[in-house]
């Protein structure tokens, strides 16, 4: 406990599922919180939650004048800021490129991509005259490999990939570390509503160890790990890269994905090659 002690953190998309997490997990380890997101209701209800440690600022992080006014809040209140998480982002729609529909495309982008951009670019200034920070985006693998998620969402995490690294090596001079979390399989709110729950029903602790229970069956068929990932585990490396800890780590990916970007389970793989071998047996004269 305490590995944040005295910090001052944003957290954006803090009014549900990963970036909640993290802001509990922040106020526990002894930070100062400040929780954004468009939904005011949850956000103040999340706030008041975690106690005086923590407190809400509405922002649209794809509206830049709305990105700035929460950064220069933040910094005019607390004197300085020493963690950024963007975390907010746009979910995936499914389509081909011969179909993509252009606005939904640019709607990625414009939450995945600008929206981290702004909060760099307004948060480096004063973590660099500080001479001292660490920015955490919330990026996925599906921003480095193929067909795991739609293309407008893959495309966007792929551009925050590289963005991360650009940042990481313009501002590490400065004592400013940039860094990545990419997740898969992590049971939100967003599996629940998938499967029929309300917005308010599937953020709820018994709805989501529900769906973990049951798509855990699907992700054992791609991951080596047999079960699906929590919340509280992105936001146990969020802690990591958030503290002095994590002093000469930059420009790093690290993947919270329980093995998924390794490839198949070599159970599968075994079960694969039998079916080839029975495939190809000669038939009985």
């Amino acid at each position: 406990m305490n590995r944040l002690d005295g910090k001052i953190a944003v957290v954006t998309g803090a009014t549900s599922g990963i970036g909640a997490a993290i802001a509990h997990r922040f106020v526990a380890e002894g930070a100062q919180v400040v929780l954004s997101g468009r939904r005011t209701k949850n956000g103040l209800a999340i706030a008041e939650r975690l106690g005086p440690a923590a407190s809400f600022h509405r922002a649209d992080v794809s509206v830049d004048t709305e990105v700035e006014d929460l950064v220069r809040t933040t910094a005019d209140r607390f004197g300085r800021i020493d963690v950024l998480v963007n975390n907010a982002g746009a979910p995936a729609t499914i389509s081909s490129v011969t179909d993509v529909d252009l606005a939904d495309f640019r709607r990625a982008f414009d939450v995945n991509v600008c929206g981290p951009l702004l909060g760099i670019k307004y948060a480096a200034g004063y973590m660099c005259a500080q001479g001292a920070g660490s920015i955490i985006n919330i990026g996925s693998i599906a921003g480095t490999r193929v067909a795991n998620s739609g293309l407008d969402y893959s495309v966007s995490k792929a551009g925050l990939h590289h963005l991360s690294q650009w940042a990481a090596a313009e501002l590490g001079q400065h004592g400013v570390r940039v860094n990545t979390i990419s997740v898969s399989g992590v049971t939100t709110g967003i599996f629940a509503k998938v499967a029929g729950y309300g917005d308010e029903e599937a953020e709820t602790p018994e709805v989501l160890a529900t769906v973990g229970e049951k798509i855990t069956p699907l992700v054992k068929e791609v991951s080596p790990t047999p079960r699906a990932g929590t919340t509280d585990d992105v936001a146990a490396a969020a802690v990591y890269l958030a503290s002095d800890e994590s002093g000469y780590v930059i420009g790093h990916n690290l993947q919270v994905d329980g093995g998924h970007s390794l490839g198949q389970p070599y159970s599968v793989l075994l079960a694969q090659r039998a079916r080839i071998a029975s495939a190809l047996k000669p038939e009985a004269q």
